[in-house]
């Protein structure tokens, strides 16, 4: 892998690899990284051809988080006034908004550790499926920060209020066991059999429904944020959109015939 990109992409079957490239700081994220990952994703959530997006990293790491490195040499926008820092931070945190929001599934696809602003990109993702020697942590604190990617919001959705607060102030090293129980991964695989079976996890997605799958994403995330009667309200509409598309006709027709369907996302 070029070490020169900061972001590889490739698609294929249906399958978009974001991978982070900066193996030789463990992927840690710079503003070129931040600003090409952003327009990827914008990219890929209007891209028909893209059924699923995988965030990875390149050099058996997933991403560190932000480059210590390059704030402790004044390259991370110290400089720039509170409102300049405070909207370029905000602007980069799309990138989980993207991935949480697009009508199209998303998986972290994690070899190794993942901390702070890297962890937050992943806990933005649908899924999380992690090698069984993979580390998290928030990190945040450990350097005087507070949190940023959408970090404190995705880690309160998940596991509550307390347990964000101490995940976030306290940062402890998690394993991936560790993590798995806490309910931030949702798979974790030996190294050995790491790459076939997460390889196989996306691909069945990116086979999947993608539409239907969208609007279950959609009725998810507007459950967390509304009432019963909204979310009623937001199931009946996507449901009705779904009874619309071929992939649902083709679906009915599969079961009667007893065979796999075909989808095709139209």
């Amino acid at each position: 892998m070029s070490q020169e990109t900061p972001l590889l992409e490739s698609l294929v079957d249906g399958v978009l690899t974001l991978t982070m490239n900066r193996p030789e700081v463990r992927n840690a994220l710079n503003h070129d990284m931040g600003e090409r990952l952003l327009v990827a994703l914008r990219r890929a959530a209007g891209d028909r051809d893209v059924r699923a997006v995988v965030l990875t990293g390149a050099g058996g790491a997933f991403c560190a988080g932000g480059d210590v490195k390059a704030m402790a040499a004044g390259r991370g926008g110290g400089t720039l006034r509170l409102e300049d820092r405070s909207a370029s931070l905000r602007e980069r945190a799309e990138a989980s908004r993207l991935l949480a929001e697009m009508h199209k599934p998303t998986v972290a696809v994690i070899p190794g550790p993942a901390a702070g602003a890297g962890l937050a990109l992943a806990l933005a993702c649908d899924f999380r499926v992690a090698v069984s020697s993979a580390k998290f942590t928030m990190a945040f604190t450990k350097v005087g920060l507070a949190g940023d990617y959408g970090a404190t919001w995705f880690l309160t959705q998940l596991v509550g209020a307390g347990r964000a607060r101490e995940l976030l102030m306290l940062a402890p090293l998690l394993g991936a066991a560790d993590a798995h129980a806490l309910g931030l991964v949702n798979r974790v695989w030996a190294p050995e059999s790491f790459a076939a079976e997460s390889a196989a996890f996306v691909a069945a997605l990116a086979k999947g429904p993608t539409i239907a799958l969208g609007y279950v994403k959609h009725n998810v995330n507007a459950a967390a944020s509304t009432d019963l009667r909204t979310s009623f309200d937001v199931e009946a509409t996507n449901q009705a959109l779904c009874q619309a598309t071929a992939d649902h006709k083709e679906a009915a027709r599969a079961f009667v015939e007893k065979r796999v369907p075909n989808f095709s996302a139209t």
